[in-house]
């Protein structure tokens, strides 16, 4: 193809991207109550165990619940668009890619879509809830009177959901460096403790409380998964340094 071709060809790549995104976003829009409450789950999770305990989210201007819609259809359309923009996106570049590389491209694709989901779903359903736990004591150890606006909820969800869900994929980065020969699996054991402190200040970073509970509880399965990264990753070293032998360059 010509260069005016591929710039064709991406413009609809584009336009078809854009397209899946705005009828995502327009899905959610039309479910927005029921999308709404789902979103409330960890919220109401943590009201049903302190029966007297009342968290009514309020808006504090008039644009608030306006910006709460677009944060909403926004984000919700980016998530539930977004593995059918990955597909797009891979059948854009797939033609200049070699038949070793396109065999990775769906077992890669996959995992880092599954990694993904597996840590949105621990963020909402344990994290988030247990965020909301902890600032719950520390409002009343304060003596503060709590006035939750929804921006500052759904601020806080698309943080934890999205930031741990990203966080997730760092092990398949791993296994990605280590088939290309960017790094060695003896580097990662050598390392190991070294992992783990750039473990926790991931932790750190990525959740909003400063308690070591939830920043432990959100280290714990990523340690596991970088553990699990070097033991696939051996496996492709080896059949990696196999293959490269049986070539004759190594």
């Amino acid at each position: 193809m010509g260069f005016l071709d591929h710039l064709e060809e991406l413009r609809w790549t584009l336009a078809k991207c854009a397209i899946v995104f705005a009828v995502a976003a327009a899905g959610i829009g039309f479910f927005l109550k029921k999308f709404n409450e789902a979103l409330l789950w960890p919220l109401r999770h943590v009201q049903a165990e302190n029966a007297n305990l009342v968290l009514d989210l309020g808006t504090t201007s008039v644009m608030e619940g306006f910006g709460v819609i677009m944060q909403l259809c926004g984000f919700g359309g980016l998530a539930a668009a977004a593995p059918f923009m990955i597909f797009f996106v891979g059948q854009f570049v797939a033609p200049a890619l070699s038949e070793r590389e396109l065999k990775m491209v769906l077992p890669t694709g996959l995992s880092a879509f599954v990694l993904f989901l597996l840590g949105a779903a621990f963020g909402f359903f344990l994290l988030v809830p247990s965020t909301i736990r902890v600032a719950l004591e520390i409002n009343d150890l304060l003596g503060y009177t709590m006035r939750w606006t929804p921006v500052s909820y759904y601020s806080l969800l698309v943080w934890l959901v999205l930031g741990v869900g990203a966080a997730f994929e760092f092990p398949l980065l791993i296994v990605v460096a280590v088939h290309f020969g960017f790094l060695r699996v003896q580097t990662l054991r050598k390392y190991r403790r070294h992992s783990i402190v750039g473990i926790f200040v991931i932790a750190a970073v990525v959740t909003p409380t400063p308690d070591p509970f939830t920043q432990t509880m959100f280290a714990a399965p990523l340690y596991v998964l970088f553990e699990l990264a070097i033991l696939v990753g051996a496996r492709i070293q080896a059949r990696r340094e196999a293959r490269l032998k049986a070539e004759g360059l190594s």
